[in-house]
């Protein structure tokens, strides 16, 4: 498979480091005011998303979770708290943001059941079929190269295993997606300049956002990569829409 359009996104394309370089350096830039500024962009509606992104795990029992672009651990803690599971391991690339997600498992008490660890999608440091579950919220857009990076979530996946996507979308009414687009494409880098001294961070976010193959076009590159039962659920208008997958 080809090659998509948000692989090439990146933070500043001056830069000449890669796509993976850059964006671990911005996530370790703003990983201080990170969960703030998910909660105050969001209007705290973000949690939401990610406990109905979770709950579709609860019938299948998950007992091994891996979460992938886990960041803060956002994902990875509310599993605990949901689903139970004997252990979560949490990978990002991103150092700075791993640092603040150990303080916060530390702190809710989740250090025997949550491992956070530096880790890149595309080469997952675990033997093959080792999870019942992955989980991936706000992460895929950032793969350096998708196809390749689902495949890898595929080995590590049990079968019958499940995967559940958490990402940004596009809505599909045309007045609700020229607000959105506004909001996306003056108001949150503004913000984020003024939060977290980077507004770059948050162009980027737009621009992959732009670039990203959301809705049937995601559940076609599910497909082709070998995932089954594929579905999709659009939240909020369509700012954010779930996927699953089993392999």
């Amino acid at each position: 498979m080809t090659g998509f359009a948000h692989d090439s996104i990146v933070p500043d394309r001056a830069s000449g480091r890669s796509k993976k370089e850059q964006v671990a350096g911005m996530f370790d830039d703003i990983a201080h005011r990170y969960d703030f500024m998910n909660r105050f962009l969001s209007a705290g509606i973000d949690a939401g998303w990610r406990r109905k992104a979770l709950r579709t795990l609860i019938p299948s029992s998950p007992r091994r979770i891996l979460d992938v672009a886990t960041g803060t651990a956002e994902v990875a803690i509310m599993a605990a708290t949901m689903l139970k599971p004997e252990q979560i391991l949490g990978i990002d690339i991103s150092e700075g943001m791993l640092e603040i997600g150990r303080s916060k498992v530390e702190k809710a008490g989740l250090s025997d059941v949550i491992r956070l660890q530096k880790g890149d999608s595309e080469d997952i440091d675990a033997p093959d079929e080792s999870f019942d579950a992955v989980t991936v919220a706000f992460g895929v857009r950032n793969f350096a190269d998708l196809t390749r990076g689902l495949t890898e979530i595929r080995r590590v996946l049990r079968p019958d295993g499940r995967l559940v996507v958490l990402e940004f979308s596009k809505p599909s009414l045309p007045g609700i997606r020229s607000l959105y687009g506004w909001y996306m494409g003056r108001v949150a880098p503004g913000m984020g300049g003024l939060f977290t001294r980077n507004p770059a961070a948050y162009r980027y976010l737009n621009d992959s956002v732009l670039n990203f193959p959301e809705g049937s076009a995601f559940l076609d590159v599910l497909q082709t990569v070998g995932f089954r039962e594929t579905s999709c659920e659009r939240l909020s208008l369509g700012i954010c829409s779930v996927y699953s997958a089993s392999k």
